[in-house]
């Protein structure tokens, strides 16, 4: 059995013509600086990878990737782009000059971005008198003082690109780095973030960038946002060698089908189609460094996260300025779409004169956008302090008796319907989430509140005659699925009444005589037991010793009600609570593609049966038919 490839992403850091792109060659033997203008001016413009394969103590296969970045304060923004991305850095401080100014933005960026773990590399050693290089040392661990670089085990590792000095150790400890790197959670939606996109010949468009999370698989159909581009993923290639599919943490070069290069760049995401996508509104939780100026509400800064940059509006809950080095919540109205999600780190720059002023991450990626700034500021707090869990409850709870359909928790959270199911499963056995047909969530308090509603409305309604469906949802405002469900639910309890397509209340008098109700119970209990083997109308009235014309009044009450729904043209009524739970069992084969054969297989039903109901489910939008085949949507 093959082993799996451990991946891990290693950025470069640290100021110019520190020897950075150097040391990288020396331990791949690729030269990162790829532009003309690189090798004429001598220094590193915009971002270069390199790759080293190796194997850990047990064999297992150890990947390394290197995302080499500028050293100049004018390419400090392709620095961002590289740094969103890794896993760990290399610090990179000149034996010559020691710590400068770009060795202190650089790991102040990391810090931001959530980076901490790393390596600190003296290089240049060749160059200096033994003296030089303790008094080098010296500097650099009181520098990494209170740094995620501080104590690290393997200390502050001298090298020579020049010499090989050091460089085995290095990798030993490259080695180390990688084999402790955690395995990416399976838990989040497929996410790459574009660094690169050119033209190979004879290829087409080939983009490049880390999987942050989830696999691509040769041949899958993706999204290219912001715009929801639809590509196919033609070819791809890690560390230039032929895959059928990629894990979260790798570096990954895939050929696209369907896009032009000119229509992909940096700071585009490749997503999964219908997953996620790009935002321009954002509530954060940000962290200003010490030596930064004030920051006012209102004002402009430069958003960094992953590979995207754009500009930013800041909208600060409290209003008065943000003071050096505190914690702040405030909103982002970012001037560019960009993919994020919650717990997303970003780094935020002044535009004038350009330096870093802080950092943080993303809470919520979907703010509501009525929600006034006293109660989102307290449920950011509360969302800040929650477990993941309960952080789902607050998501859910915030939409009141709207509910929130899956497939928008997803979006929200950036999480796989799978994990998402495994988090609210809990919460929905305890009672305090109640799952809803197609997949809708509602809190026990909205339910209750939704539930109060609807019974208050019928119990102070003037006339006796009571409300039909549609003004009874009107006036509550609900959505059908959660009307819907609410009704039944009461109905069933007995707290209200549905008779001759108007809904009463509990206690209430509908003016329908009393063989017509003892009728409609028979005939819903007939079609109820029936499940989805149900019998004809005719069958029924002859069991039930009622006349044709006498049954079809009553089967029409029954229909207008949807107690019974009718499905195809040849009479067959079959009760919803039946096909509530026919949805509910086509819902767990979401993704997959079934022919009548194993429809019936899986229903225990004729063809007589099985036909109408998979041109129902058709109509209901729950499969689509292709072919012989159905999708399950």
């Amino acid at each position: 059995m093959t082993k799996a490839v451990k991946s891990i992403v290693v950025g470069t850091a640290g100021h110019i013509d520190h020897g950075k792109t150097t040391l990288v060659r020396a331990l791949t033997g690729v030269d990162t600086d790829r532009l003309p203008e690189e090798k004429r001016r001598g220094i590193t413009i915009d971002l270069g990878f390199a790759s080293l394969d190796a194997a850990a103590a047990d064999n297992s296969p150890l990947r390394i990737s290197f995302v080499d970045v500028p050293g100049h304060k004018l390419f400090i923004r392709n620095m961002l782009a590289g740094a969103g991305c890794i896993d760990a850095v290399l610090l990179v401080v000149s034996a010559e000059e020691g710590v400068k100014p770009q060795t202190e933005e650089h790991l102040a960026i990391c810090s931001l971005l959530g980076v901490c773990r790393g390596l600190t590399v003296i290089t240049k050693v060749d160059a200096v008198s033994p003296g030089r290089l303790e008094e080098v040392c010296s500097e650099i661990g009181t520098f990494l003082k209170g740094t995620f670089l501080d104590g690290n085990h393997a200390g502050i590792l001298p090298v020579s690109a020049q010499t090989g000095q050091g460089l085995d150790h290095l990798r030993r400890e490259l080695l180390l780095l990688a084999m402790k790197t955690a395995v990416p959670s399976p838990h989040h939606l497929p996410r790459l973030p574009l660094d690169r996109a050119f033209v190979m010949k004879g290829f087409g468009t080939v983009v490049t960038g880390t999987l942050l999370s989830g696999e691509f698989h040769v041949g899958e159909s993706l999204a290219l946002e912001p715009g929801s581009r639809s590509v196919r993923v033609r070819g791809m290639q890690t560390h230039g060698r032929p895959e059928e599919y990629a894990r979260a943490g790798s570096r990954v070069a895939l050929n696209l089908a369907g896009i032009e290069v000119s229509e992909a760049s940096r700071g585009q995401t490749l997503v999964g189609h219908e997953t996620l996508t790009a935002v321009t509104t954002i509530d954060v939780e940000a962290s200003l460094l010490s030596g930064s100026l004030n920051l006012k509400h209102r004002s402009r800064v430069h958003f960094h996260a992953f590979t995207s940059e754009t500009l930013a509006t800041v909208s600060l809950y409290g209003y008065d300025s943000a003071e050096p080095g505190s914690h702040r919540f405030m909103r982002l109205r970012l001037h560019k779409p960009i993919v994020l999600v919650p717990g997303d780190r970003f780094v935020l720059r002044q535009c004038s004169p350009p330096a870093t002023i802080g950092g943080g991450r993303v809470l919520d990626a979907q703010p509501l956008p009525n929600l006034r700034k006293g109660r989102c500021l307290t449920w950011l707090e509360a969302l800040k302090h929650a477990s993941l869990e309960e952080q789902i409850r607050l998501r859910i709870a915030r939409r009141g008796t709207a509910g929130l359909a899956m497939r928008k928790l997803m979006a929200e959270t950036g999480l796989t319907q799978e994990a998402l199911h495994m988090l609210t499963e809990p919460l929905v056995s305890s009672k305090r989430l109640l799952r809803i047909p197609d997949n809708v969530l509602l809190t026990e308090e909205a339910f209750a509140s939704a539930t109060e509603s609807m019974i208050s409305r019928l119990k102070t309604d003037t006339r006796s005659a009571g409300l039909s469906r549609s003004e009874l949802k009107g006036q509550t405002g609900l959505s059908k699925e959660i009307f819907d469900f609410l009704l039944e639910k009461l109905v069933r309890e007995q707290r209200l009444r549905v008779q001759d397509a108007l809904v009463y209340a509990s206690g209430s008098h509908p003016q329908l005589p009393g063989p017509d109700l003892k009728s409609l119970s028979a005939i819903t209990t007939a079609y109820e037991s029936a499940g989805l083997t149900a019998p004809s109308a005719s069958e029924v009235a002859t069991m039930l010793n009622l006349k044709e014309s006498e049954m079809r009044r009553l089967m029409t009450l029954l229909l207008r009600d949807k107690i019974l729904v009718k499905i195809g043209t040849d009479g067959l009524y079959i009760h919803q609570r039946a096909l509530e739970t026919l949805r509910g069992r086509m819902r767990e084969l979401r993704g997959q593609t079934l022919d009548v054969a194993r429809f019936k297989q899986m229903t225990g039903l004729s063809r007589k049966y099985a036909i109408p109901l998979l041109e129902y489910l058709d109509r209901q939008r729950v499969t689509r038919k292709d072919g012989d085949l159905r999708l399950v949507l």
